[in-house]
């Protein structure tokens, strides 16, 4: 409930600033390829400003997506050996629990066939 009303906080003042942005710069803009000749027309494109705007913002967030992705894989593989590593412990102690248990019902076997 708390991370719920924590996304709604978060998101619903973005998503407004998005619409403002997106009402404010409406206006046509023209990106240019081409630094030598910029009014080529076939190395540029003509969309409204907020588009310009939100895609820097998707690739800045994918770029960042991907550095951290990239900056906590030893994190990742530190976890994945140390879960293998448990993995083997809680094997091998079952596995002496199961020798204790044995031993133990070998012993009150042979100790009540006396």
């Amino acid at each position: 409930m708390v991370m719920r009303l924590i996304k709604i906080v978060i998101i619903v003042p973005i998503a407004i600033l998005l619409v403002v942005l997106s009402v404010a710069n409406r206006h046509l803009v023209t990106l240019a390829l081409n630094p030598f000749e910029p009014q080529d027309s076939v190395l540029s494109v003509s969309l409204p400003f907020f588009l310009f705007l939100f895609a820097a913002l998707v690739v800045g967030m994918l770029i960042g997506s991907v550095a951290t992705w990239f900056a906590q894989g030893k994190h990742r593989k530190r976890a994945k050996d140390e879960a293998h590593e448990a993995r083997k412990w809680r094997e091998e102690a079952d596995r002496q629990r199961n020798k204790i248990e044995d031993a133990t019902t070998q012993k009150l076997l042979s100790a009540s066939s006396r």
